[in-house]
C-alpha cells in the first residue's frame, strides 16, 4: 500500500518515517528544498510541491499515485480571507486526489472547529459559526468539502500539538495578563498523533471523525507554570479568575472506544521530550 503525505513538517515527516517502518510505501511533499533533502535521505520518495500553483506540474505527477493521501496543510495564519481560501484549497486538492484515483483521504484537522465554551465537547458538536476563531471556521468548512467529495475520508481533530522541541509555553513565556487561568488545556503529544493515525489506517476506519486529545486537562495557569519551570523559561502571568466560568474539554471517548487506544502520554503535566 502506498501513502502520500502532503505536508512533511513537524507532524507529517515523522509520520511518513513511522509508516515506512511499518512496511508502507511512502511519498512525502514539502515546499522547502532543505526539507526535500531530509525526506530523500530518509528513504521516502520526496516531492517539492507548492499548492495550488504546482498541483498539475509533471514533476509531481507520481506523488498522486497512491492509495491513501494524508492531508496535512493547515490554514494560513493571519489571512483575512482564510475562511474562503482554505476550503477552496482543500477542494482543489480533493478534486485532484479523486481524479488520480486515490481511494482515501485522512485529514489532519483541529479542535479549533469547536466553540471556546460548551463544557465537555464531542465530535457531533462542531457547527459553522461557532468556531473559536476564523481559522477554525475555515477548517470546519474544509471538513465539509471532504465529506461532500464522494471519496472515503477520515477526519482527525488534533488538540494543541507538543513534543520534540515544540511546546505552547515557548510562545507564552514572559507574557503578562493572559486570560483563562483556570480553563483546561486540550493537548496531544506527537507520539500519540502518529500512533493514532497508524491505528486509523490499520483498522481501516474510513468516514469517521475523531477527537485526538490526551486524557489530562490541567488548568492553563497550573500547566504553563509547571512547563515554564521545566524548560527554564519565565513563567507567563495570568489575570484574575473572573470570567473563567465557561470552559471546554474535548472528549476523546470515541477515539479510545472505537480504536481501543491507550495514550502513550495521557497527562500533559508529565513533561516529555
Amino acid at each position: 500500500m502506498t501513502i502520500s503525505v502532503l505536508g512533511c513538517g513537524w507532524l507529517g515527516f515523522p509520520l511518513a518515517q513511522k509508516l515506512m517502518s511499518e512496511g508502507f510505501n511512502l511519498k512525502g511533499s514539502t515546499t522547502s528544498e532543505k526539507k526535500f533533502k531530509e525526506i530523500k535521505n530518509s528513504g521516502i520518495e520526496p516531492y517539492l510541491l507548492s499548492l495550488p500553483d504546482q498541483i498539475e506540474d509533471s514533476s509531481s505527477k507520481s506523488f498522486w499515485d497512491a492509495d491513501i493521501l494524508f492531508l496535512n496543510i493547515p490554514p494560513q495564519r493571519g489571512s483575512d480571507s482564510v475562511e474562503k481560501d482554505y476550503p477552496d484549497l482543500i477542494k482543489i486538492i480533493t478534486q485532484k486526489a479523486k481524479s488520480e484515483d486515490i481511494k482515501w483521504i485522512i485529514f489532519a484537522s483541529s479542535t479549533s472547529v469547536y466553540s471556546s465554551e460548551g463544557g465537555v465537547t464531542h465530535e457531533n458538536e462542531a457547527k459553522m459559526g461557532n468556531a473559536s476563531r476564523p481559522s477554525g471556521e475555515a477548517v470546519l468548512a474544509a471538513e465539509e468539502v471532504l465529506k461532500n467529495s464522494g471519496m472515503d475520508s477520515t477526519i482527525i481533530r488534533f488538540g494543541g500539538l507538543y513534543g520534540y522541541g515544540r511546546h505552547p509555553v515557548k510562545y507564552l513565556a514572559g507574557k503578562k495578563d493572559l486570560s483563562g487561568a483556570s480553563k483546561p488545556v486540550n493537548l496531544i503529544h506527537q507520539t500519540d498523533c502518529l500512533n493514532i493515525i497508524h491505528e486509523v489506517i490499520k483498522q481501516d476506519k474510513k468516514n469517521e471523525v475523531y477527537n485526538a486529545v490526551s486524557d489530562g486537562h490541567p488548568p492553563r495557569k497550573e500547566f504553563y507554570k509547571s512547563a515554564a519551570q521545566h524548560f527554564n523559561l519565565t513563567e507567563p502571568g495570568f489575570s484574575s479568575e473572573n470570567g473563567d466560568k465557561q470552559y471546554r474539554v474535548i472528549s476523546n471517548n470515541k477515539l479510545k472506544h472505537e480504536l481501543g487506544y491507550t495514550f502513550s502520554y495521557p497527562n500533559p503535566m508529565d513533561h516529555t521530550p
